[in-house]
């Protein structure tokens, strides 16, 4: 096999430059709906569903996509094809889904345009997300694809902090923030506008940058012949093989998903009963304390990208996973307890903290744990479903939840910080080396 040539830093840049625009349409997607759908009607205690579809959109086309991209050679490229027209369709998409409420639709036929628009929104997304990581494993040698992925990491998280702020943002530049009942306000309307727009020019920016190998080249690169070898086998035949290692981490991220999929859902609502005391989509308190929830986000955000500069730091993994876990569930659990609007950046900092650790920690151990067994991209594909099918479960389970706490929103933030002290107690099954 012949060695990948180094890339220089701008070269690396462009690899991953359009992810920067896919994080602001699922940072949007992430903040949002919960507060769209509460718009057009949606009882809380049915919320959770609509959070079905994006996991199992995931769960689907991740390996689909990756599939039927191997296969596929053309004049664009192997991965490109499948960015672009992902991309493409989470365009059209994002100018659709926040006008559900400005059709004249009745309330079902407005949810029922929603949900049909979210299953598209997440589909395309989840379509335009995996080259990009492709990419890198593709053309990327061994000694620099911490740089690369670092780079995206950051333009992720860059990304995710734009998207999450630019409600507050058209708010504060004066475009309205409340809109007639059923109807969803423009600050929200024009964010989807501008992400989408953002979202088209950052991927027209990486396919006219990159260039993807030939047939032969990425043979001679990637040593084509094995990896031909290897998809031999099966996934049952993989899953029925694969080390304890993989299984015990999937228990600890079926707690963590699970409670970051009710983060997601419920906070909208949550700050609204906490700081602004109002449970009514149609009042422009609600309106401004779903503005303010992407500003927590993107407080989280920043605070995942600090606690990663900390967790190196850590010489036991296992402390460091499990230590992450725990400030992250007293961080939600101290979200219904704070009535100030500024305190609330205090448990999302913490929130952050967790989230740093679910990025990184899962695959540290996994991947130690399959070294010297083949098939990693496999495996690591198999692995996606420990994200996906624990937000399907709490999907599910969300409403009941609800009910058994109250029917108060906030109250589901403590249920997301018990779930990760669950995570964090099931760090403990799990072996260092």
């Amino acid at each position: 096999m012949t060695s990948k040539p180094d890339m220089s830093f701008w070269k690396l840049w462009n690899l991953s430059f359009g992810f920067f625009g896919v994080q602001i349409a699922y940072a949007l997607q992430s903040a949002n709906i919960s507060r769209i759908f509460a718009t057009l009607g949606a009882d809380p205690h049915s919320l959770s569903f609509f959070w079905i579809l994006p996991p199992l959109m995931g769960i689907l086309v991740q390996p689909i996509v990756g599939t039927l991209s191997d296969r596929t050679w053309c004049r664009f490229g192997r991965r490109i094809p499948y960015l672009f027209v992902g991309a493409a369709v989470a365009v059209l998409v994002m100018c659709l889904l926040p006008n559900a409420g400005s059709f004249g639709l009745a309330v079902s036929g407005a949810m029922i345009f929603g949900l049909v628009a979210l299953m598209f929104l997440d589909t395309s997304i989840n379509m335009a997300m995996q080259p990009f990581k492709m990419l890198v494993g593709d053309m990327v040698n061994e000694r620099q694809k911490a740089k690369a992925y670092s780079i995206q990491s950051f333009l992720c998280n860059a990304g995710s902090v734009v998207g999450f702020v630019f409600p507050f943002f058209f708010t504060w530049i004066g475009i309205s923030n409340v809109a007639e009942k059923g109807v969803v306000p423009q600050s929200v309307i024009w964010s989807f506008y501008i992400g989408a727009a953002i979202l088209i020019l950052c991927v027209i920016y990486t396919t006219a940058k990159v260039k993807e190998w030939n047939p032969q080249q990425y043979a001679a690169y990637n040593g084509i012949a094995r990896e031909r070898e290897e998809e031999k086998a099966g996934w049952l035949k993989l899953l029925r093989e694969a080390p304890s290692t993989f299984w015990k981490v999937g228990l600890v991220q079926f707690f963590c998903w699970a409670g970051f999929l009710y983060m997601w859902n419920y906070t909208t609502g949550a700050i609204a009963e906490t700081v602004w005391y109002t449970t009514d989509p149609a009042t422009a308190e609600y309106q401004e304390a779903g503005n303010w929830v992407g500003i927590l986000f993107a407080v989280q955000a920043m605070g995942s990208v600090a606690w990663a500069v900390v967790l190196p730091q850590f010489r036991n993994t296992k402390l460091a996973y499990a230590l992450s876990l725990v400030i992250g569930g007293v961080g939600f659990a101290m979200v219904p307890f704070l009535h100030d609007a500024y305190l609330q950046f205090i448990p999302f900092l913490l929130i952050g903290a967790g989230w740093a650790a679910m990025l990184a920690m899962p695959f540290t151990f996994v991947t130690n744990a399959l070294q010297g067994r083949g098939h990693m991209g496999a495996y690591l594909g198999l692995f996606n479903g420990t994200i996906c099918l624990p937000q399907i479960v709490a999907a599910l389970c969300g409403g009941m939840l609800l009910h058994l706490v109250g029917s108060h929103q906030s109250n589901m933030m403590i249920v997301a910080g018990v779930l990760l002290l669950l995570g964090a107690f099931c760090v403990g099954f799990l072996r260092e080396k």
